[in-house]
């Protein structure tokens, strides 16, 4: 992978499969939803992925975080080689990375702290010190400080997104992996979100972020890609959208 990039595909195919990973036989791949996919990402880079529903931008997300395999071309993502990866080898992909999802896939039945000390206890953390400073500083970064004993319930839908996206920093990552994430929100919360992105980005980590909602687009501008027919494609967001 070269220097500089925490993503590299090169001329590579996406399957979309209701099977995950572990389950997945290489003569049952699933439907091709993509095709000569050639597609880079740079460290502290934030890229859109845009298209219509079925177009694939959630198969190649979860081909990214080894939900689905890579079958076909050259794939890297955080020093991993997809076409490579065993499946015992995914959780230590994930602690490189960070996912983020629409319906935020929280804990339920814990709080706040509780639902980011799961996550660091199942990651290696082991020192009780070191976890709580590390949960409350997420906290504060997310704008979530005071909150930590509130259960997920308690909370609105653009402070769980918060939460989840606390727990995608936890590890430090390189990347973070967003499919729709402002999907649930209101206008408010989600530019909240983009908000909690932006200064993300400028700390140096990547985002790769699926999204219909072309209004943060047009007040985040950054590089996008449109997914169509089958294929990746770089457009110029500022002439398409006028700004």
């Amino acid at each position: 992978m070269e220097s500089g990039n925490v993503i590299e595909l090169k001329n590579a195919s996406i399957y979309h499969s209701q099977e995950p990973f572990r389950r997945m036989k290489s003569k049952n791949r699933g439907d091709l939803v993509l095709s000569q996919v050639d597609f880079t990402v740079g460290s502290g880079e934030m890229v859109y992925l845009i298209g219509r529903v079925g177009s694939g931008k959630s198969s190649l997300l979860k081909t990214l975080y080894a939900e689905l395999p890579l079958w076909e071309g050259e794939g890297h993502i955080v020093g991993f080689d997809l076409r490579k990866l065993k499946r015992k080898d995914i959780p230590y992909l994930r602690r490189r990375i960070g996912i983020v999802f629409q319906d935020y896939q929280l804990l339920t039945d814990r709080n706040v702290f509780n639902n980011l000390y799961y996550v660091m206890k199942a990651t290696g953390w082991s020192n009780e010190t070191d976890i709580r400073r590390k949960i409350e500083e997420m906290l504060r970064v997310v704008g979530l400080t005071n909150k930590e004993y509130k259960m997920p319930f308690q909370l609105s839908g653009g402070e769980q997104q918060r939460l989840a996206i606390a727990r995608a920093l936890i590890n430090d990552p390189k990347v973070i992996l967003a499919d729709e994430p402002t999907g649930n929100l209101d206008p408010s919360a989600a530019d909240d979100i983009m908000n909690l992105f932006k200064r993300i980005v400028e700390g140096g980590c990547s985002i790769v972020m699926s999204t219909h909602n072309i209004t943060n687009i047009q007040q985040y501008p950054s590089r996008t890609v449109r997914f169509y027919q089958g294929r990746l494609e770089e457009i110029d967001i500022h002439s398409l959208l006028g700004i």
